[in-house]
């Protein structure tokens, strides 16, 4: 009786967090980008910075609502954070592979979703340092930080005996891609959908490649969710597959309209208008796919390895339990 009691205030206690989180996520944090950028200005944009950092540990220390946090539990988050930054950093300066944006998906699966955004929007700041601050950072926190949290919220829960002694085999099993089929269709036929509607009002893009994908495909993706309905199960292909499409509908769709807000608050910038977003669209749609796809294939192969280190160092430690 006392541990269906603890189970059901678990349960509570997670959803309690869930909404807290999809507030600030989805509400707080890009209206502090929007009021920033507008308000502050372009060359204030450390402000934001760091209040989407406070934002993000509100629903992270909500874990620890009715305990103290212990040190190990933190040294992960601490970790994993300074992991995605070297990693990234990494392929960066070798080999043009998006692997920071693979690791913030691989933490949000294995650790939840408040830990998926706070990592992600952490290791983005911390990259700008090298990388480069500016005006972009707060979007880019926040990208990376939704990837996280949309990666913890569509996986299950990890189960370590299954993954244990899972091989490379086994992530192209006819049931993993079972599990994806409702959903990449839907993704599919919406894609198609794009189609038909350039062939019929062609307007003055002058090519299919554009807007379109971007919004389309975020209608399939809902869609895709709304089939889906029970949540992944993380393998090589399901992983693959979220990393793709969310890097390139999501990260690519926001970070096309930071491109044009931070460009018109710069003196003889392009003005904020539906015209100049969708050249942008265009222009930078070669990018957002070889984001996606470098990333998923990261993913793909180094997502099973990464998990399973992950749940060991948890089950050794019992974090998060």
């Amino acid at each position: 009786m006392r541990r269906g009691m603890d189970l059901t205030q678990y349960a509570a206690a997670t959803r309690k967090r869930t909404r807290v989180a999809s507030i600030l996520i989805l509400g707080v944090i890009p209206l502090t980008i929007l009021a920033g950028t507008y308000v502050l200005g372009s060359n204030l944009y450390m402000i934001g910075s760091l209040l989407i950092v406070i934002y993000t540990m509100v629903p992270f220390f909500m874990v620890f609502e009715k305990r103290k946090p212990r040190a190990r539990e933190i040294v992960l988050i601490a970790m994993m954070t300074a992991l995605t930054v070297v990693i990234h950093l990494f392929f960066h300066m070798t080999v043009p592979v998006q692997a920071g944006t693979a690791m913030i998906i691989i933490s949000g699966i294995s650790l939840g979703p408040e830990a998926g955004f706070l990592i992600g929007a952490l290791g983005r700041f911390v990259c700008n340092f090298y990388m480069g601050q500016g005006p972009w950072t707060p979007w880019q926190m926040f990208c990376w930080g939704l990837l996280g949290f949309l990666a913890g919220l569509a996986f299950n829960k990890i189960d370590y005996d299954q993954i244990r002694n899972r091989t490379f085999r086994d992530t192209l099993a006819p049931r993993a891609f079972r599990v994806v089929f409702g959903p990449v269709l839907c993704i599919a036929f919406a894609v198609i959908a794009a189609y038909v509607c350039y062939l019929f009002f062609p307007g003055k893009d002058g090519t299919f490649f554009g807007w379109r994908l971007y919004l389309f495909g975020a209608l399939g993706l809902a869609a895709g969710v709304l089939l889906q309905r029970k949540r992944l199960p993380a393998g090589g292909v399901t992983m693959a597959l979220f990393t793709l499409f969310t890097t390139f509908i999501i990260y690519g769709g926001i970070m096309n309209v930071c491109a044009m807000v931070t460009s018109a608050m710069r003196p003889g910038g392009d003005p904020v208008s539906w015209e100049t977003l969708r050249l942008l669209y265009i222009s930078g749609l070669p990018y957002d796919a070889a984001h996606a796809v470098t990333a998923a294939v990261f993913v793909f192969l180094f997502g099973d390895a990464f998990l399973k280190k992950l749940e060991r160092i948890k089950i050794k430690y019992g974090i998060y339990r």
